[in-house]
């Protein structure tokens, strides 16, 4: 299952740096939804300019494609949307990460992140909700069916966990409520 291959080669080296973390997106759908292929983890991390160092001892040039020391620090220092890419060289297999800065949402998600055990590693997962808020954000963006079949999975294997109160007022204050309607409308 690609989704261990994930734990292993990204989730258990951030383990042991320390660095706050949250997986989201395809993956974190595989465990609050249904199964799927996916071919990246999404991460989000609380990393500041001195995280840099940290980073990159513990994803080396020689078995990672990581980003320069130069580009992870202007990644890091962004209060919004910053972002960079990890690979392994080996698998292929690529982590897409996030940093936390200021997002609201992303200070939110980190404050109520699950843990789980997976592969006997502890794994911090995005709350459902997150993960919900930001798949309808990226259907508005694309209009890619992927998320809303990501969202109807969560619907059904993880309804009852959901806070949907406060999930549906997120949806209203970041105007997705037609994105919200067509999610809720396949079959769950």
């Amino acid at each position: 299952m690609p989704a261990l291959d994930f734990i292993t080669i990204f989730v258990a080296r951030l383990n042991r740096t320390g660095i706050r973390y949250m997986i989201t997106g395809s993956v974190a759908c595989i465990v609050y939804g249904e199964p799927r292929m996916t071919h990246d983890v999404d991460l989000v991390l609380e990393v500041g300019p001195r995280s840099v160092e940290k980073l990159m001892e513990t994803f080396p040039l020689d078995v990672f494609y990581c980003p320069p020391r130069e580009s992870l620090v202007i990644e890091a220092e962004r209060p919004l949307r910053g972002h960079f890419n990890l690979v392994h060289y080996e698998t292929g297999l690529r982590a897409d990460v996030y940093t936390a800065g200021e997002d609201p949402l992303h200070r939110w998600a980190m404050e109520n992140r699950k843990s789980f055990e997976i592969q006997e590693e502890r794994v911090w997962l995005a709350p459902p909700e997150y993960v919900i808020l930001r798949k309808l954000e990226f259907y508005r963006e694309g209009e890619s069916d992927k998320h809303l079949r990501d969202i109807a999975g969560i619907l059904e294997m993880s309804f009852d966990d959901l806070n949907m109160d406060w999930l549906q007022e997120k949806i209203r204050d970041r105007g997705l409520t037609a994105q919200w309607q067509k999610a809720k409308e396949k079959k769950w």
